[in-house]
């Protein structure tokens, strides 16, 4: 892989005490890729739960001890919440040295407009999961949450975690993928032609016919079988695996 200046995205690491080989992955990409970069986004769900700032196991301090070594580098690190892991507040972000981005924004990504997102708010199709979305991220939700005991936000994040999963048996892959039109919509609102989000993990690289001009989407890819990242440079992306 050349070195020139790039920029690295990645997403939906999903990490857990659970599985520790995806965690070893994340370390390694830290140490090897990372360090070469002009700048690494994480777009969401970098892990698979976090219950609160204050809810920090060891294994999630390894990881933040990792991110800060890059930014302690120099190399800006950027964060945007997932679904999974959208109670990660600015002690994390201090911790770690990254700076947490609204979802969704618009970068200058080698001088093209670039919209980000996690990708979730594209899935308008999932009208359960968008409710949902509305009312755990209501503000006046998230203080009872966060005045629960964490045992008792561990037993909620559980009941949260098994209700989404039974739920998503019953609903198509096509309802649980992004809206084309959603996705149209966002690009029109904010004036762009390239957009990049995960969270669908179907890491693909589509274009889109956008007021009679072709747009771009691209997906980022999870970390659930082996690690993956998009490369971008002055000449375009490219998602990529990691070797294990």
């Amino acid at each position: 892989m050349s070195h020139s200046a790039h920029t690295l995205f990645i997403s939906d690491l999903h990490l857990s005490a659970d599985r520790p080989d995806i965690a070893q992955q994340f370390l390694s990409f830290i140490q090897k890729s990372a360090p070469n970069a002009e700048a690494l986004y994480i777009l969401g769900d970098l892990f698979e739960i976090w219950l609160g700032d204050d809810a920090i196991s060891p294994a999630h301090g390894a990881i933040i001890k990792a991110i800060r070594h890059i930014s302690d580098r120099g190399i800006p690190v950027y964060f945007m919440h997932g679904n999974r892991d959208f109670l990660i507040g600015n002690d994390f972000a201090t911790a770690c040295g990254c700076k947490i981005l609204n979802d969704p924004c618009v970068i200058d990504l080698y001088g093209t407009p670039t919209l980000l997102t996690h990708g979730d708010i594209l899935c308008t199709d999932d009208t359960e999961y968008q409710k949902f979305r509305a009312y755990i991220r209501n503000p006046q939700v998230l203080k009872q949450l966060m005045s629960l005991s964490i045992e008792e936000r561990i037993a909620k994040g559980k009941e949260y975690r098994m209700a989404s999963q039974e739920a998503n048996k019953e609903k198509s892959m096509a309802i649980m993928d992004v809206n084309q039109d959603a996705v149209k919509a966002m690009l029109r609102e904010h004036g762009v032609e390239h957009m990049i989000h995960g969270h669908t993990h179907r890491p693909n690289v589509h274009t889109i016919d956008l007021n009679g001009k072709p747009a771009q989407r691209i997906v980022l890819g999870d970390w659930y079988e082996q690690g993956s990242q998009l490369y971008c440079d002055a000449s375009g992306c490219e998602l990529q695996g990691l070797a294990r």
